[in-house]
C-alpha cells in the first residue's frame, strides 16, 4: 500500500487516546478520533474486489479536532468523511473533516471554542452550540451533502477529493436549518427535507431539486418543541413525524438540552404531498414510541406504508413504560429497536401498526438507493448493542415476510461495524443485485477492514477483505454514491 498524501502526519492504527484519559470513555478506544487526513491506494485484498462495482461508499462520523470543553457527546465531534472509490476493481481510500465554519474558527483559535449538547442549548450566544455536521451524508445532484442531528448547516463535499465545496443554502427563512436524515428520490432527483426548532410552528418541510434549488418550503405546525430524527417518502408523498421526545422545560429555560420520554403521548406519523401546502397534511396516530431511522415507504392503493426501526421502551415491573429509562438510553444512543410496519389510510383516515420481526435489535438501515419511495423487499441492517454505539454483525431482511435471510459477523464482541450500504452493481437486473459494503474494525487484533459482500448472500462471508492503513472510529451513518451517480446532474456550484 501507498499514501498519496505525503503531507499527512500517519498514527499508528491503534491509537485509542490522543486527548488523554480523561474525557472517559466517549473518546477513548474504538471511539477515539483520528487527528490526520491521508489518502491511500495499492491496499492488501483478500478475496476480489468486484469488477462491476463502480462508486464510493461514504460513512460520516463524529471525530473531534480538539479536546473538548465540558462533557462530551457523540454528536459533538467534528464531522469527518472516509470514504473507499471503487472504479475498475481497485479501491481508494480518504478521509477529510467536514470544514464547517465552526471548525475553521476553532483551527484559527488552536483550541476548542464552542460547546456540545450537553453543555447548551440551540441559540444561545454565551455558550455557542457547535455544529458539527456529523450525522449523515447523502448523495443528491452529484455531490455529497454532510448534516447534523440538531438541524443545522448541510455542506456539500466532493464525493470522490472530499474537499469541502461549501455551504448549500436550502432553508431560507423559517427555522434556516436542515435535518440530518432527508430523502432523496432519484427518479425525479428531487430531495426532501425537515427543519425543527424550538419557537412555533417548530417544524418545516421542504424540497430541493435536482440542481439545488429550493422549490417548495412550508411551516407544519406541532404542538410544542420536538426533537424528531428522521423520514420518509413515496412517489406521492412525504411522511414527518411527531414523537413522545421532548425538552425538559426547567432545562430549557435554562438553556441546557435534556430530554425527557412522554408514554401519555401518541407518536404521530404526517403524511403530506410531496409539493402540498401545511394544511394538506394529515395526521396519524399510533402506540407512544422512538424512531431513530426509517426503512423506506410506498403507497399500495390507498394507503401510505412505512417500515422503520421502532424504539422499543422499557418497562416497569408492572408492565408500564419506564419513562426516565427510556429517555436516558435514546440520550445515550443506546438502542433496542425492531423492525416495524405503519399502515396510514389516506381515504379513510383508518392506522394500524405491526411488527416485521420482533426477535433482532436491529438498526442502522440501507435498501438500494434508487429505491426510496417505491415498495422494495429487501433491507440490509446492523445487529446493535442495546448499551452502546456498537454494530456487532450485518443483516439481510425480507421486508415483506420479516424473515432474516442472511447475516455475518467477524465475532460480536471484537469487531465493530459501520452502517452497512448496499451498492448496486453495474447494470444490475434486480433489486439486491449487488453488494453491501461496509468497514469493521477488529478491536481484539488491532485491524481495520472494508469489507464487501455479494447482497444476494452475505451469510457467505466477504467476497473482498481490504486491509485498511487506519482505524475508522465508530461513527454514524454512511451512502453509496454510483459512478453515474457522481457524473450526472452536477449543479452548479460556487
Amino acid at each position: 500500500m501507498k499514501s498519496l498524501d505525503n503531507t499527512a502526519l500517519q498514527q499508528p492504527i491503534d491509537n485509542e487516546a490522543p486527548f488523554g484519559d480523561e474525557y472517559g470513555p466517549g473518546l477513548m478506544g474504538t471511539f477515539a478520533p483520528v487527528l490526520d487526513e491521508s489518502t491511500w491506494d495499492d491496499l492488501e485484498v483478500e478475496g476480489t474486489i468486484p469488477s462491476d462495482l463502480s462508486g464510493v461508499y461514504l460513512r460520516n462520523g463524529p471525530n473531534p479536532r480538539f479536546a473538548p470543553q465540558g462533557r462530551y457527546h457523540p454528536f459533538d465531534g467534528d464531522g469527518m468523511i472516509h470514504a473507499a472509490r471503487f472504479k475498475d476493481g481497485k479501491v481508494t481510500y480518504r478521509n477529510r473533516w467536514v470544514q464547517t465554519d465552526d471548525l475553521k474558527e476553532e483551527v484559527s483559535a488552536g483550541q476548542a471554542t464552542m460547546w456540545g449538547i450537553r453543555e447548551t442549548l440551540k441559540g444561545r450566544d454565551d455558550k455557542h452550540l457547535k455544529d458539527t455536521a456529523n450525522t449523515d451524508v447523502i448523495g443528491h445532484g452529484g455531490v455529497a451533502l454532510a448534516s447534523w442531528y440538531m438541524s443545522g448547516d448541510i455542506y456539500m463535499i466532493d464525493p470522490v477529493t472530499l474537499e469541502t465545496i461549501g455551504k448549500a443554502d436550502y432553508a431560507k427563512g423559517l427555522g434556516g436549518g436542515f435535518s440530518a436524515h432527508s430523502k432523496v428520490d432519484q427518479r425525479t432527483g428531487e430531495l426532501m427535507f425537515f427543519d425543527y426548532w424550538n419557537e412555533a410552528p417548530y417544524m418545516s418541510y421542504g424540497v430541493v431539486d435536482r440542481f439545488g434549488n429550493l422549490t417548495h418550503h412550508v411551516p407544519i405546525e406541532l404542538p410544542g418543541p420536538r426533537l424528531p430524527h428522521d423520514m420518509a417518502i413515496s412517489e406521492n408523498y412525504s411522511i414527518l413525524h411527531d414523537l413522545p421526545l421532548f425538552h425538559n422545560e426547567e432545562a430549557m429555560r435554562n438553556g441546557r438540552h435534556k430530554l425527557e420520554f412522554h408514554p401519555e403521548v401518541s407518536t404521530r406519523f404526517g403524511v403530506i404531498p410531496r409539493h402540498g401546502k401545511s394544511d394538506e397534511i394529515r395526521w396519524f396516530e399510533f402506540t407512544p414510541c422512538f424512531l431513530y431511522h426509517t426503512v423506506n415507504a410506498w403507497e399500495e392503493g390507498d394507503e401510505v406504508v412505512m417500515v422503520a426501526c421502532r424504539y422499543m421502551p422499557f418497562k416497569t415491573e408492572t408492565g408500564e413504560i419506564d419513562a426516565d429509562r427510556t429517555a436516558k438510553a435514546i440520550a445515550n444512543l443506546g438502542m433496542n429497536a425492531r423492525l416495524w410496519r405503519y399502515r396510514m389510510n389516506m381515504k379513510t383516515g383508518e392506522c394500524r401498526e405491526e411488527p416485521v420481526n420482533s426477535e433482532y435489535n436491529v438498526e442502522f438501515p440501507s435498501i438500494h438507493p434508487a429505491m426510496f419511495g417505491i415498495k422494495t423487499q429487501w433491507a440490509y441492517l446492523v445487529d446493535h448493542n442495546p448499551h452502546i454505539l456498537h454494530w456487532t454483525g450485518v443483516r439481510k431482511f425480507n421486508t415483506d415476510t420479516g424473515e432474516c435471510v442472511g447475516e455475518f459477523s467477524d465475532g460480536h464482541k471484537h469487531t465493530w461495524y459501520s452502517e452497512p450500504w448496499f451498492a448496486p452493481a453495474d447494470n444490475a437486473a434486480a433489486e439486491d443485485d449487488g453488494y453491501v459494503v461496509v468497514f469493521a474494525w477488529n478491536d481484539k487484533e488491532k485491524e481495520q477492514q472494508l469489507q464487501v459482500f455479494d447482497a444476494r448472500d452475505i451469510s457467505q462471508g466477504p467476497v473482498a477483505r481490504i486491509k485498511l492503513p487506519r482505524r475508522v472510529p465508530a461513527g454514524f451513518h454512511g451512502c453509496w454514491m454510483s459512478e453515474d451517480t457522481i457524473k450526472s446532474n452536477q449543479r452548479e456550484v460556487a
